[in-house]
């Protein structure tokens, strides 16, 4: 009998199964869900950045109409928990973060009373009618100014406003210096951004009959967002159900635990009422977490023909004023560890110094720590090849990695494993996508017409998926690293995963199933995916860190092997032949070489609910749940090449071309992935010309709070992304998948960057700081042509 041929889903390009809803306008997010009684929150927040609470006087707005309950921090003091990181390095000093400030605010925008009325409009009319004494004091918001003599104190525990000092290296760059033939020394600035989603955050919290309680959050890790909940709130964990409805966009900033996201649930177990909370766009900029926020300074040890022999590395995070979840981990971690890139630096030396400072916490945003970490390695790279007057590709082929290196352990560290990549032939596919070398003839010849091109070159690694469980432990990561899936087959044979990743738009309804449907060797439309239900789901670290894939991936080829194996051990039971003599495939279960009538795997799954013909010790039923946990991370790494005009007369950047050569392992499905790429990309393109959050650096007031203030590219300032793809496997996980989410905010604001330089280094420009803005740009034309004229 000539077996069918067998089903595959992994590789194709899918259309998103889930988008039909949310272009017709049938997405339900968390501020869409309405209940019967329900009442509503609205927060005053703190207009100084740094000042004492004399006195808040409640009581104009708890006479005010509709209003049902007016709290002040000094109202919750013992009744409910503070905010506690989730991260934190060992040798931290971790301030305490009061969910409601009680006698000190040290931000714009910190929690300091609440209204609880009928409406929303009552509930902000009533905030309005809060009064507070406020005593000011000095506030500081950089990051190098708060960590001199002098400077304004945050926090009591924090010396020097410094909570976390973390060194890495290998090597000995002190002897590399000194053989070095030059050193070159460069400050770049990684700008503060604003995660900017298309939905703000929200909260609904409901009281059930039976003393448990359901909470509607948009959250990018429903599990833990119950965990944390749940410790702080004092409400034990099976009582609290987590829902995570469609969620417009995370980007990290919908991963951290927020005060509003505690005291709707504390509001709703003491009222006894549904309690609901919506963010405005102002008051995201004002209290959602920030993102980057890095100033590095770098020194560079090299030869003349280009090769690197070492680098020093100093790294300030600015986190804001108390540490919000990760945030330890982020310039630390996440940043230094990764400060060599794809480059072969042997002697390495950083230090990494988290700072407290009067403004919005920083955490997790598209890459956290990575893009910093990759913007250190390419920045070097690129100014070693200005000042030596080096081609960009060329000394990037002299310093890479080779593929023969891989595994391979940067700077001979422990910490970082880079798994397994190929630089080269991801170079070599972008530059033949690129025209890299006409298009550098092209550039020489229009600068003769006064025409000012540029090619950007970025390239980069990092590593995603954060695990194995082991090893994050050793980092002081309050979390596991593992993933788990229950794939469960009904008795018609149809399956549902319950994954405990979770979609944010992903798409991980059409790339999970993909994933089973090759397994299960079944038709994708037979398979259904559900996440964000704690209820439902068994149990989850959730998205972020390009896990879902790596790791929730994975976890669903494993459980949907362990279902097909339990199922091939019925069939064989069935067909009265040995187990090793089955063969499955396209969804029938045939002993080849024999006639024997083949058994569909719906007939099989019956045969499962009913018990009848079951090996001996075998439990009736087709359901297996794995909780999966890598070896290790996986390596993505890829070169991405721009091509820009640049007007010197107004400092407008035009970006001509954008190509993307991405190794992110097995591609699940190429269409998804290039939308990811994309958007990663955008979100570079954005860091790199147009966002940037700023404060007056003597009140500490924001002065970017809102969409008029601060800038994000529209349709038609992103150019056309050509995404291509090399699969090099990676060895850590049993799909291959890397991890695809944040390779394009990591490669493109170097890329970016360079492409900008490159245009202007006939006027003498060797660096710009992000973000480079027309005025910027033009400035530092004026000024060299101003320098050039004396």
């Amino acid at each position: 009998m000539t077996e069918a041929t067998a089903i595959k889903y992994v590789g194709q390009s899918l259309r998103r199964r889930e988008d039909f809803k949310f272009v017709t306008g049938k997405g339900r997010y968390t501020d869409d869900i309405k209940v019967p009684g329900m009442l509503h929150m609205a927060v005053l927040r703190s207009p100084h950045a740094h000042a004492i609470i004399k006195r808040v006087d409640l009581s104009a707005s708890q006479a005010a109409p509709g209003v049902r309950l007016v709290l002040s921090g000094a109202d919750l003091t013992g009744k409910i928990g503070s905010i506690v990181p989730s991260w934190i390095v060992p040798g931290t000093s971790v301030p305490d973060r009061p969910v409601v400030a009680i006698d000190r605010v040290r931000f714009v925008g910190e929690c300091v009373a609440l209204v609880v009325a009928e409406s929303q409009a009552m509930a902000h009319d009533a905030v309005g009618l809060i009064d507070v004494d406020y005593e000011t004091l000095p506030a500081v918001v950089d990051e190098e100014a708060a960590i001199q003599d002098g400077a304004p104190k945050l926090h009591g525990n924090v010396p020097n406003n410094i909570t976390t000092l973390y060194k890495i290296g290998g090597g000995d760059y002190k002897k590399a210096a000194s053989e070095a033939d030059q050193i070159i020394n460069l400050r770049v600035i990684n700008n503060r951004l604003i995660p900017t989603c298309m939905e703000t955050r929200a909260i609904l919290a409901e009281p059930n009959v039976d003393g448990t309680m359901t909470v509607y959050l948009p959250s990018q890790v429903p599990h833990m967002h119950r965990r944390w909940i749940a410790e702080t709130v004092g409400i034990p964990e099976h009582q609290l159900r987590i829902v995570a409805p469609d969620i417009g966009g995370g980007f990290g900033a919908k991963m951290h635990l927020y005060p509003e996201e505690l005291l709707c649930p504390y509001l709703a177990r003491q009222l006894g009422v549904p309690v609901k909370w919506w963010e405005s766009r102002s008051e995201s900029h004002q209290s959602t977490s920030h993102g980057r926020a890095h100033t590095e300074t770098m020194e560079i040890a090299f030869r003349n023909d280009g090769k690197i022999l070492g680098l020093k590395v100093e790294t300030l995070g600015n986190v804001g004023a108390y540490l919000s979840n990760m945030a330890s981990g982020g310039p630390t971690v996440n940043t230094v560890n990764f400060g060599t890139g794809t480059y072969k630096i042997e002697n390495y030396e950083a230090r990494s110094r988290v700072v407290v400072t009067n403004t919005v916490p920083v955490d997790a945003y598209r890459g956290y720590g990575r893009p910093e970490g990759g913007y250190i390695a390419e920045r070097a790279i690129d100014a070693v090849a200005r000042h030596l007057k080096l081609d960009q590709v060329e000394i990037r082929r002299l310093n890479f990695i080779q593929r023969a290196d891989f595994p391979y352990k940067p700077y001979n560290g422990r910490a970082v494993t880079y798994d397994s990549g190929d630089y080269e032939g991801c170079l070599a596919k972008a530059m033949d996508a690129f025209n890299y070398h006409a298009r550098s003839r092209e550039r020489d010849q229009l600068r003769f017409t006064g025409r000012y091109r540029g090619i950007g070159v970025a390239a980069y690694t990092h590593m995603c998926g954060m695990s194995p469980s082991r090893r994050l432990t050793n980092t002081g990561m309050n979390r596991g690293g593992w993933e788990s899936a229950r794939v469960s087959v009904d008795s018609s044979g149809r399956a549902v995963i319950y994954s405990g990743s979770m979609s944010q738009g992903h798409g991980h309804n059409t790339s999970l199933a993909q994933i089973a449907a090759d397994v299960l060797q079944m038709s994708i439309e037979n398979i259904d995916v559900v996440q964000g239900d704690t209820r439902q789901v068994q149990a989850g670290h959730g998205t972020f860190n390009s896990r879902s894939m790596a790791v929730g991936g994975s976890s669903v080829h494993v459980s949907s092997n362990r279902v097909v194996a339990k199922a091939k051990k019925i069939a064989a039971g069935m067909l009265e032949v040995d187990e090793g003599d089955v063969s499955y495939r396209a969804g029938q279960f045939t002993v080849p070489g024999t006639d024997i009538k083949p058994l569909s795997f719906g007939t099989v799954a019956r045969m499962a609910y009913l018990g009848h013909k079951l090996p001996d010790g075998m439990e009736p039923g087709l359901d297996e749940t794995v909780f999966y946990d890598p070896t290790g991370m996986g390596s993505p790494s890829g070169i991405h090449m721009a091509y820009v005009d640049v007007d010197p007369e107004t400092g407008i950047v035009d970006i001509l071309d954008y190509v993307a050569v991405d190794d992110v392992g097995t591609i699940i499905n190429p269409l998804l992935a290039a939308g990811q790429i994309h958007g990663g990309v955008v979100q570079g393109i954005a860091q790199a010309l147009y966002e940037e959050v700023g404060y007056d650096p003597d009140t500490g007031q924001l002065m970017t709070g809102s969409l008029l203030d601060y800038a994000v590219p529209r349709a038609e300032n992103v150019p056309n992304i050509r995404s291509l793809f090399q699969e090099t496997p990676s060895p850590t996980n049993p799909i291959g998948v890397k991890g695809i989410g944040e390779s394009g905010s990591i490669a493109a604001p170097p890329c970016m960057v360079h492409a900008v330089l490159d245009a202007l280094s006939p006027f003498g420009i060797t660096h710009l700081d992000m973000p480079m803005t027309p005025p910027r740009i033009w400035s530092a034309i004026q000024n060299a042509r101003l320098g050039a004229s004396r």
